[in-house]
């Protein structure tokens, strides 16, 4: 099946509109509470571009003239302001340690606002070095494009409906399993603990058709090289941690659970790092060459020569113009959090002596902003924005951040440490604000690409995105941290939010500045990652077999819960395919694949779309359970998880096996 896009301005055709960016605010509101909520409880945020298409395409279909490329400009608004929230992973850290009691409106909105805009500048160049000069598959991007396609064109062509079709039973599918789970009939994971000689790890997997999507659209490669990091990670590491440790009777789950998120998610940590800074040196020529045809294409646009639409970028003078002009309002803002007082305290230990940190982390901000875009953008392309790492990445800021502050400031104890502490955070906030942007917009860009929409008007929307995010992130965070509280902090009582990242990421700051970090558990995941680094080139040599650092790191950084069911999709999505090329060949076998795309695509897109409605509904309701059934107990929950995996496995046969058939007529 294929759907032609045209590349070229038609007349009559509306992209950029008010209406699209009154309907990507009010959009913005609900995802960007919801996704704030979800991350401070669970750590996990969902990405939002494509329950935005859909909600896009559902209400501009009542209006005249609404065009593709306009609900692409709706997605791309909402999607960059829902992902914005991610800010929540590090922001908190700053209450935890008591060095804010709340977040200051006009404070929080800028870091959010000005890293936002930053993120959107950096990844201008790397759509031409990642988007469009990569084989990348970009999971996300594909799905969201697949979504408006067949929505825009799905009336009167036969294989558009029947693609609309597919996307329409997956969402059910994948809605009506996480409803099932919701209500605890079913279990949304299996858990069990092993012991494994003296040692144990743990069995953890989710029950999650979202994931089962992005393992097909990601490929067989990616999800080999995440079993590979998980075994790594499960099945080698935690034994060898967790060994002389467990107690002879009794629960071992905790001792295991522990030495997972604070020892062996460091040991991942490290091997990201030495991935990511792989994949720099590997992609630095393509960037290179992107802000070159950057400027090449702007030069060509100002001497008045016909450049296509799909390569008309925000002009690169413009880009490094606001880059640059960003830094002022960066240094202000460093300079304010040193010389105002502690929040409602009095005093600041670094006021008058910060001037050499506030100059180092300016530079710190605007050399490592362009990296970590650079490393997230390439991990959105390969496993989706929703599944990339980026907290994985924020402990690498932080730990630079800090180790960098400690060199410059000495050695420091007692209130100024603690203030080296929130002064870290909050330099690291500012770049953990452009690695989240630049994780979701070449996602969009992608989109963009696929669908036939302009760059420079997709990059305004994302401009616009971020303003409307950082507009109410500060008091969606207030009202969280007022009704709730965060665990660890001051006066935080039994509901306290978890805000699992934001408490990893202040404690590691504050092991630096105290002196009792565990390098070695970095290192030793460095040296990992430098053994898959060297394996991978070896096989890209020898076969065509790859073996991605980034993607084994991953694996080995992440919980089971969200890993394992991506191979299970990449293998499922390799069968059919294979199905495909054998049942046909030429476009009748691409159009069969495409077929088992759009169900992939509707797997995520149920997933995403339920998580909205609970999010609001655990909100409206103020339960952590909302939709439990009262008559299911403990005594269920066996059941439920044997329940689960036969009602899942049974829903995977029946959709794949649906798809075969409808791909076959």
């Amino acid at each position: 099946m294929s759907v032609s896009i045209s590349k070229t301005p038609q007349s009559g055709v509306r992209e950029f509109t008010t209406r699209a960016v009154i309907l990507g605010g009010v959009i913005t509101l609900v995802f960007t509470a919801a996704n704030a909520y979800l991350g401070l409880k669970v750590g996990l945020t969902f990405a939002t571009s494509i329950p935005a298409a859909v909600i896009s395409m559902a209400l501009l279909r009542y209006f005249a003239n609404h065009s593709i490329i306009e609900n692409n400009i709706v997605q791309t608004i909402a999607s960059a302001a829902g992902t914005l929230s991610a800010i929540v992973f590090i922001l908190p850290g700053l209450v935890m340690i008591g060095w804010w009691q709340g977040f200051p409106y006009w404070t929080t909105m800028l870091v959010c606002l000005i890293g936002g805009v930053l993120g959107v500048m950096y990844s201008i160049p790397l759509r031409r070095a990642l988007v469009t000069g990569s084989d990348l598959p970009f999971p996300e991007g594909v799905a969201a494009a697949e979504v408006l396609k067949v929505g825009d064109t799905a009336e009167g062509a036969s294989e558009n409906k029947r693609g609309l079709h597919l996307i329409i039973l997956g969402s059910v599918a994948a809605a009506g399993y996480a409803l099932l789970a919701k209500m605890k009939f079913v279990a949304e994971g299996l858990s069990t603990t092993l012991r494994i000689g003296n040692g144990g790890s743990l069995f953890v997997p989710g029950l999650s058709f979202a994931l089962i999507g992005v393992g097909h659209l990601v490929g067989v490669t990616v999800g080999v090289a995440m079993i590979v990091g998980l075994v790594i990670s499960y099945f080698v590491l935690l034994p060898i941690w967790t060994a002389g440790d467990l107690p002879e009777t009794g629960s071992i789950t905790k001792v295991i659970s522990t030495a997972f998120s604070t020892e062996v998610r460091l040991i991942g940590a490290g091997a990201i790092a030495i991935a990511a800074v792989w994949t720099l040196v590997k992609i630095l020529g393509p960037v290179l060459r992107g802000i070159a045809d950057s400027i090449a294409s702007s030069r060509k646009r100002r001497e008045g020569q016909l450049v296509d639409i799909t390569e008309r970028d925000m002009p690169f003078p413009y880009v490094a113009g606001i880059v640059l002009v960003s830094l002022v309002p960066i240094g202000v803002l460093l300079w304010l959090f040193t010389s105002n007082p502690k929040y409602d305290a009095a005093g600041n230990p670094l006021d008058g002596e910060a001037g050499g940190i506030i100059l180092l982390s300016i530079l710190f901000i605007l050399v490592l902003g362009l990296v970590v875009a650079s490393v997230c953008g390439y991990m959105a392309g390969l496993i989706g924005a929703s599944n990339s790492p980026v907290s994985g990445v924020g402990i690498l800021v932080v730990l630079a951040a800090a180790l960098l502050i400690r060199a410059v400031w000495g050695p420091s104890e007692g209130d100024t440490a603690t203030a080296l502490v929130a002064y870290t955070l909050f330099t690291a906030a500012i770049i953990f604000s452009i690695a989240t942007i630049s994780n979701d917009n070449l996602q969009d860009l992608k989109t963009g690409q696929l669908v036939g929409a302009t760059p420079w008007k997709q990059q305004v929307a994302l401009v616009v995105g971020v303003a409307f995010g950082s507009a109410i992130i500060p008091p969606v965070l207030d009202l969280l941290q007022n009704g709730f509280g965060f665990v660890g902090a001051p006066g935080a009582g039994e509901n306290a939010l978890a805000a699992p990242q934001a408490s990893l990421l202040a404690s590691l700051s504050q092991g630096v500045f105290g002196g009792d970090l565990d390098w070695g558990l970095i290192g030793l995941g460095a040296l990992i990652g430098a053994g898959v680094i060297v394996i991978d080139e070896v096989l890209s040599r020898m076969s065509k077999f790859r073996l991605p650092p980034l993607a084994v790191g991953m694996g080995m950084y992440l919980p089971m819960s969200v890993t394992l069911m991506i191979p299970v999709g990449a293998v499922l999505g390799f069968f059919y395919n294979r199905w495909a090329d054998r049942s046909a060949t030429g476009e009748v076998a691409e159009g069969r694949k495409r077929l088992g795309t759009l169900l992939a695509t509707g797997l995520i897109v149920g997933e995403s779309l339920f998580g909205v409605i609970y999010a609001g509904i655990v909100v409206a309701t103020d339960k952590d359970e909302p939709l439990a059934l009262p008559f299911i107990g403990e005594g269920w929950l066996h059941w439920g998880e044997a329940l689960g995996v036969a009602v899942f496995a049974g829903i995977c046969a029946v959709l794949y096996l649906r798809t075969k058939k409808i791909a076959a007529t």
